[in-house]
């Protein structure tokens, strides 16, 4: 028997990822590519999307065939391996921060709001403060009529009204 002295060993061939790895990627792409069919077709045209990603999530908006929306999801997952995906995780981030942001906006208007036709004189004064150059006889009669509105029950259109302007007002 004779004994083979030690052969040097062939360094090993670089490997890919795993076929599992493959497919949580392929997967995270096609649940991105979900995310952007999710979006109005307006917030689409503000992202900078290749003209083609672009055309296949504004076609599988209009799908409604499950069949059909779920093939052409394939199809959005398979064009974005051929793309950089981080600049489109990026801008869903940043539109989705915008998103948060308007919310709290809103909310705070809405509190501004409900406090000067609640009488509040504080937050009239700091608002006040705040812009100096105020239409005070435009905003005593908005708060006026949505005080008046409120008490007879239709505070609608009144409201809205103060809320578009106090939304100028933060606004400009």
């Amino acid at each position: 028997m004779t004994v083979v002295a030690d052969a040097p060993e062939l360094p090993a061939a670089p490997r890919g990822p795993s076929k599992s790895q493959r497919k949580r990627e392929a997967a995270a792409l096609r649940a991105l590519g979900e995310q952007l069919v999710d979006l109005k077709p307006a917030q689409l045209l503000k992202m900078s999307l290749p003209a083609e990603l672009l055309a296949a999530a504004l076609a599988a908006q209009g799908m409604h065939q499950r069949g059909a929306r779920k093939r052409q999801l394939q199809y959005i997952g398979k064009f974005m391996r051929r793309l950089d995906s981080e600049p489109i995780r990026i801008a869903l981030l940043a539109l989705a921060s915008s998103g948060a942001a308007a919310k709290q906006r809103q909310e705070y208007l809405e509190r501004l709001c409900a406090a000067l036709v609640a009488g509040d004189e504080t937050t009239l004064a700091t608002l006040i403060e705040r812009h100096p150059a105020i239409d005070r006889p435009y905003l005593d009669q908005l708060i006026r009529h949505a005080a008046q509105a409120g008490e007879s029950g239709d505070p609608t259109s009144d409201r809205r009204a103060l809320l578009r302007y106090l939304h100028t007002l933060e606004s400009g």
